[in-house]
């Protein structure tokens, strides 16, 4: 076997595997797919194993190219990470940094904060990289996460920023409509919008109120972004972000009093990171304005 592997052919691959086609792993590469096709060859005729079976339905991967993708996946991301490192001048707060974040905050929490910090630091660019699976920081994945736990893993560099508060909300109209509950036993007999499957989320729910089942949720969905598009049209009462609700003028909170447990809130980078300056700028912007965000929760 030959272990002289072409890179480019090593991205066809994942492409290939990640996409399930020559024609969509084409499209994101950008080139043409007689291109990824011969990539692809290439690659199987050096390694002279088969990576994918080609069938009508598209390209099945063989064990091997199972195997093959997760060490494929950790050079895309170290790739990445070269590309950011030297988008950076040496010394400077500029280049191009990687933000790991839950969905709920990549479009409800950070869209402000990101706009303050291209003001405070306009050589900075960032990508945003929204998902409720953490972001792996040790393998590169992302250069800061905002984390929901507290890290367990070595070789990190942590913030904790507080806790931000949750709570039942409903739309002006809605309750105009409905009326406002102002006990557990009536808030159960009004539309609420909740999770879906989450586990974690209807463990917290149920732990309010035993009655607060899954079916319960007159609407249910575990993307949290579509939760809150309910609650602002007015189809029912959800829980968000405290701070979220109470700067929404057409939102009411619903039950103040009632005790929901805050969610601890962590800003994390990788130790190698603390002293490059685009990385510890958007570090120290996102500490402080989590923590503010924090205080009004």
């Amino acid at each position: 076997m030959s272990y002289e592997i072409d890179w480019e052919n090593q991205r066809a691959f994942l492409a290939v595997f990640e996409e399930g086609s020559l024609s969509a792993a084409a499209r994101r590469l950008e080139v043409a797919q007689p291109t990824v096709r011969a990539r692809l060859e290439s690659l199987e005729h050096a390694l002279g194993i088969v990576l994918f079976i080609r069938s009508v339905n598209g390209m099945a991967p063989t064990e091997q190219a199972r195997e093959l993708a997760v060490p494929a996946r950790a050079m895309a991301r170290a790739s990445q990470a070269f590309v950011r490192a030297a988008s950076t001048p040496p010394g400077e707060a500029a280049g191009t940094v990687r933000i790991g974040v839950s969905e709920m905050v990549a479009v409800e929490v950070l869209p402000p904060m990101l706009a303050a910090l291209r003001v405070a630091h306009p050589r900075v660019g960032v990508e945003v990289a929204p998902s409720n699976a953490s972001a792996d920081l040790l393998e590169q994945e992302v250069d800061i996460a905002v984390r929901m736990h507290a890290p367990r893993q070595g070789a990190l560099v942590s913030r904790k920023v507080g806790a931000i508060g949750l709570g039942f909300f409903a739309h002006r109209d809605y309750l105009a409509r409905r009326g406002t509950p102002t006990t557990l036993a009536e808030l159960i007999g009004h539309d609420i919008i909740g999770p879906d499957r989450d586990g974690n989320d209807l463990r917290t729910a149920l732990a309010l109120d035993p009655a607060l089942t899954r079916e319960r949720f007159v609407l249910r969905t575990d993307h949290h972004p579509t939760q809150v598009a309910l609650l602002r049209a007015g189809a029912g009462i959800a829980a968000i972000h405290c701070a979220k609700g109470r700067e929404d003028p057409e939102l009411v909170q619903v039950l103040p009093a009632l005790p929901f447990p805050p969610i601890d809130t962590w800003i994390v980078m990788h130790e190698d990171l603390r002293d490059v300056p685009r990385v510890r700028a958007v570090f120290d912007h996102l500490v402080e304005a989590f923590s503010e965000y924090a205080r009004r929760s």
